[in-house]
């Protein structure tokens, strides 16, 4: 047995790993729309409240995703209901960018923090 890690299903259920993928596809559209909005507003020079409110879902959701080993814990849980490895991450985009995302993300979250760090400076 191994410690940390949910042994897959007896029997696939499709239904249960459907409905995985579709709230992870919902979170990561809500995600992805306020990443797209503190960058906007960055470029803008803008940083206000709701920017603030857009960050911390952003850093709330890398916390989850680093602290989990960078592995989206509802993975493990698709996984669980006899998801192959990694489908979960699929969430209806094509493959080569669900697999790239941390990479494609790393570079957008240095940009906003140093957008929004600007913006201060300049008030």
């Amino acid at each position: 047995m191994q410690i940390g890690r949910v042994h897959a299903a007896s029997k696939p259920h499709p239904a249960a790993v459907t409905a995985i993928k579709t709230f992870h596809t919902v979170a990561w559209l809500s995600i992805e729309s306020c990443v797209v909005y503190v960058l906007y507003q960055g470029v803008a020079g803008r940083t206000d409240r709701r920017v603030g409110m857009a960050a911390a879902v952003i850093a709330g959701e890398s916390l989850v995703f680093a602290g989990n080993g960078f592995r989206c814990p509802l993975t493990q849980l698709a996984e669980h209901y006899g998801a192959e490895s990694g489908a979960v991450t699929d969430i209806y985009l094509p493959k080569w960018f669900a697999h790239n995302m941390p990479a494609i993300h790393v570079p957008l979250l240095i940009a906003m923090a140093y957008l929004h760090i600007r913006n201060f400076r300049r008030r």
